[in-house]
Order: C-alpha cells, then sequence, then structure tokens
C-alpha cells in the first residue's frame, strides 16, 4: 500500500508545482504585459473608480480630463476635440486605450508608485492619477491641422525644439475627435474608413519617400566623412545614368560641374546621387543609423504604434539594409529609391544639425504631477546619439540657409529671422506631376529654438511651393 500512495504523493506534489508555476507566471512575471495588453479591459474598468489624471498642453489648457458622475464612476473627455486627436489619443473601459494616453496609462492611473497607492488605501485615502503635462502648444498644433488640410487630402507637421528634443507639433489630418468614438461601434466605424485612415498618425507611422530633404543626410555623410566639403564639385547634368538607369533633374535641367552647397540649394539629383555613389552604402548606413532610421523612435509614444523609417525597394518590397544588393545607393541618397521616412525622423535630421550635430530623444511629456502639485517626475534632455562634428553641424546650417535664400525654399523666409531649410518632391504616380510634398528646416539659424518637418500627399506642385510656407507658420508662431 505505501508504494501506490507514494507515487499518488509524487503525482499531487507535481501538479501541485505545476499549478504553483502556471499561476506564478501569469500573475507575477506576465502582470506587467496582461495589465498594459490592449485586449484586456479590466484594469480600465477598474480605473472607472479613480480619478484619472488630467493632460495639460503646455500654455496649461486641458486636453484630456476626468469628471464624477453621481454614482461615483468617472469619465473621460477631451475638450480640444479633434485638435489633439493625434497625438494623445483616448481611453474609455469600452475600448481601451491609444496613443499617449495608453504609454501614460500608470501615471494617469496612479498605479505608477505601487507601494505609496497601497499605504494610501489602507488608510482611507482614495487612490488618484497624476496629472501629465506635454510641451504641446495648441495655437501651433490647430495651425498645423488647418495649412495642410487647406493644401491636400492629408499630411502631417511635427515640431520640436532642437536642444531637448521636447515636441511642440504633431499634427495629423485627417484627424478624428477622440470624444466620438467611445464605443466599439464608432471605432469601428473610424477603423473601416480606407479613404481617409482618420486613426492613424501620419507623423509617426507608415512613411513615405521623403525625396530631396533626405539629401541633408546625404550632405552629412559627405562632409562629416571627409570626403566632400561645401565647396567640392560634383557633376549636375541630367540624364546621368545612376545603376544603369538613367536619372533626371527636375525640368531635365543641366547644371554642369556644381558646388556641392549650390547642389544643395537647387536640389540637384543628379549631383547627389553621384555624391551618393561615391560614399557608398556602408557609410550612408552609417549616418542614417545615427540619425535614427533603421529604428522606432525613442519617443514617449507606444512602440507598436511607430514606424520605422527604413528602405524598402522594389524588389523585394521589404525592409532591407542600406547596404542591401537591392538598393539603389545613388536614388537612395536624393530620398528615392524605396527610401520611407516619417515626418518625425525628418523633424530629427534638421533637429540634429540645428543642435550642433547632437540628437535628443524626442519626448511629448515634460512632467508629472501628483494631485498636491508636487513633481513627481520630470523628462530632462537625453542625448539619443551624436550624429556629426560640430564644424559639419556649421556648413551643413549654411548650406541650408542657402536653400532658403537663393534656392528651392525661398517659400520659408520668415522677416527678420535667419531659416534654413531643405524642400523635398518625391513623384508618387510616375509620368504625372502628383507627388508628395516635403519641407525641413529649422530657425533662427544663428540659434536654432524649432525644428520642423512637413509633409502634404497627393499635391500637384513642389515642395517649396506648399510645404514650404506650412513650415514657416508654424515656425513663426512658436518663435513668438
Amino acid at each position: 500500500m505505501n508504494k501506490p500512495i507514494s507515487r499518488l504523493f509524487v503525482v499531487a506534489l507535481l501538479m501541485f508545482g505545476a499549478l504553483l508555476v502556471s499561476t506564478s507566471w501569469w500573475t507575477v512575471l506576465r502582470a506587467d504585459d496582461l495589465n498594459h495588453d490592449t485586449a484586456n479591459h479590466r484594469e480600465i474598468i477598474r480605473a472607472q473608480k479613480i480619478r484619472r489624471g488630467t493632460i495639460f498642453a503646455a500654455d496649461g489648457s486641458a486636453i484630456a480630463r476626468s469628471t464624477r458622475d453621481d454614482e461615483g464612476v468617472y469619465h473621460r473627455s477631451y475638450p480640444q476635440g479633434k485638435r489633439f486627436g493625434h497625438p494623445v489619443g483616448y481611453s474609455y473601459a469600452s475600448i481601451g486605450q491609444s496613443e499617449l494616453e495608453r504609454y501614460r496609462n500608470d501615471e494617469l492611473t496612479g498605479a505608477k508608485n505601487a507601494i505609496t497607492t497601497t499605504f494610501e488605501q489602507l488608510i482611507g485615502k482614495a487612490r488618484e492619477g497624476d496629472d501629465v503635462r506635454t510641451s504641446l502648444v495648441p495655437k501651433a498644433q490647430q495651425l498645423a491641422l488647418n495649412e495642410i488640410a487647406a493644401v491636400g487630402s492629408s499630411g502631417a507637421a511635427v515640431a520640436l525644439d532642437p536642444r531637448t528634443g521636447a515636441v511642440k507639433v504633431m499634427a495629423s489630418t485627417p484627424t478624428y475627435d477622440p470624444n466620438t468614438i467611445a464605443d466599439k461601434g464608432k471605432l469601428d466605424a473610424a477603423n473601416k474608413d480606407n479613404k481617409n485612415t482618420p486613426l492613424v498618425n501620419r507623423a509617426v507611422q507608415f512613411g513615405a519617400a521623403p525625396g530631396s530633404t533626405f539629401k541633408v543626410v546625404t550632405a552629412t555623410a559627405a562632409i562629416d566623412s571627409g570626403q566632400f566639403s561645401p565647396s567640392s564639385t560634383v557633376d549636375g547634368d541630367s540624364g546621368q545614368k545612376i545603376s544603369a538607369v538613367p536619372l533626371a533633374n527636375d525640368f531635365n535641367k543641366d547644371f554642369g560641374q556644381i558646388t556641392l552647397s549650390d547642389a544643395l540649394a537647387q536640389s540637384v539629383n543628379t549631383a547627389f546621387a553621384n555624391v551618393g555613389e561615391k560614399l557608398g552604402k556602408a557609410t550612408m548606413k552609417e549616418y542614417m543609423e545615427r540619425f535614427g532610421f533603421d529604428a522606432k523612435p525613442e519617443l514617449d509614444y507606444p512602440k507598436d504604434t511607430m514606424s520605422a523609417s527604413v528602405v524598402a525597394p522594389n524588389p523585394p518590397g521589404h525592409a532591407v539594409s542600406p547596404t542591401s544588393r537591392f538598393v539603389d545607393v545613388g536614388r537612395m541618397a536624393m530620398g528615392q529609391g524605396g527610401l520611407q521616412a516619417t515626418p518625425l525622423q525628418m523633424a530629427q535630421v534638421a533637429a540634429a544639425v540645428a543642435n550642433g550635430g547632437k540628437l535628443m530623444k524626442p519626448h511629448l511629456t515634460t512632467r508629472v504631477v501628483d494631485r498636491d502639485g508636487r513633481t513627481v517626475d520630470t523628462i530632462s534632455p537625453s542625448l539619443q546619439s551624436t550624429v556629426m562634428k560640430p564644424s559639419t553641424a556649421a556648413a551643413v546650417t549654411d548650406m541650408m540657409v542657402g536653400v532658403v535664400q537663393r534656392g528651392t525654399g525661398t517659400k520659408a523666409a520668415i522677416p527678420g529671422i535667419q531659416v534654413a531649410g531643405k524642400t523635398g518632391t518625391a513623384e508618387t504616380e510616375f509620368g504625372t506631376k502628383i507627388n508628395d510634398v516635403w519641407f525641413i528646416g529649422f530657425a533662427p539659424a544663428e540659434n536654432p529654438r524649432i525644428a520642423v518637418a512637413v509633409t502634404v500627399k497627393a499635391v500637384t506642385g513642389f515642395g517649396g511651393d506648399f510645404a514650404a510656407p506650412i513650415a514657416r507658420d508654424i515656425m513663426q508662431e512658436l518663435l513668438k
């Protein structure tokens, strides 16, 4: 009898151990993943009895806030409506959370400090969320939305402080009003709107060819590597064969031997294609990665809702390394060749040049403040990478000033303020005049405080005509 009992004891012990391991796995090791799973609404339902913190804009106005009804249940509302549908998002028990509401959920629900929260509950104090203060500027945000919508059917703009990485504008249009999608039916309807795709934050998702704005990256690699200077001459004639395929300049114009500085001002495609081929894929890859390409942005925002800026040539049609045999380095160097970049990434390109070669991590949040007004967390400026030498940044800045003073970006000029910039025009339908237009830049050029990237899709025209004036107006508003 002892032997069967011993076996039964061992089996029972093993079953108990398996139960203990399984329970520990889900309740301890996987607890954080479960709480932050977008399909798990239990924490959000529980949080309806907790005052969720307010999200503030830089001017102190509320972007998101919670009010309590007679039954003690809190309801989320968004006083500024569509203005900050992107990037703040929404938080509802019925559909979950998105964007900054999701990323800062622990702070907003008071769950960040679990020990303090538990102690306060034991002494009878109600759990409350902390407030989140952002660097977003309402007037500039609205201006960006209005002007992009007036020019094209969709587009995006990002403006940030190059010295700190603080994001001042993150505008994407078409946008949406988070007050109107509080149930699954309305959210599903917005998701099925394939024409407008209002829930897509074009500032950080699904990049597109940045066109000639990418020539700033190529110019940086050329000068910082020591292979070129702003006065180096390159062949700017149209019709040259790049990767055995003829490449044309705008209006098929020949420029002959042209300096690198003038080639940037006049946005000469063949000149930069030649520079790209001379630099080679390895050098281009090194500088692209320094700028942040081929990795998701280091923004305080859900990683799974951001896209990396990559090279995706056709073939093969999916992201590859810039050193891949499928990459046409000449066309990539001028911002085409399957290159896909988001406005945030291109704003960071401008910011790195503006900040003397140092790229700061971008961030939407500036502070987290508790209900007693005490700052519990401050988001301090943080270095993401050193992209180039200060001397290179100074040289590229002078070249970008030339773009606005005498080149393709004259419509970005601000009276009394020196602007550095670069236009971009990416042809989306070959053989037509339908383009995605871009502008990146910063101001004041001698002491930069704002770096910006603007893109508008499906425009008949050029970046200097459509994107540059929008960027100018955003910078002018933020410099007031």
